[in-house]
């Protein structure tokens, strides 16, 4: 399956863009791509983010519990600071 993937925050920052195209079928899988392209700075990142799957909330479910339908956007939001 592909779709894209979407940075906001410190993971844009992380991953040196903003979005950029995925393969993969769960939401683990297209984490661990994601991370291995871009280092481990990203991986931090993610370890500490929340995701959206065409715009539902994932929740404290396991990422490899995470089937991504066709076309899907994922989107890492970073915990933001501010008010």
């Amino acid at each position: 399956m592909s779709g894209l993937i979407r940075y906001w925050a410190a993971a844009k920052a992380a991953a040196g863009t903003s979005e950029e195209p995925y393969e993969g079928e769960l939401l683990a899988d297209v984490l661990a791509a994601a991370v291995a392209r871009h280092g481990a700075g990203l991986g931090e990142v993610v370890r500490r983010s929340s995701f959206l799957v065409d715009g539902t909330p994932v929740g404290r479910r396991d990422p490899a519990a995470v089937a991504l339908p066709p076309g899907a956007v994922v989107e890492v939001l970073p915990p933001f600071a501010g008010g």
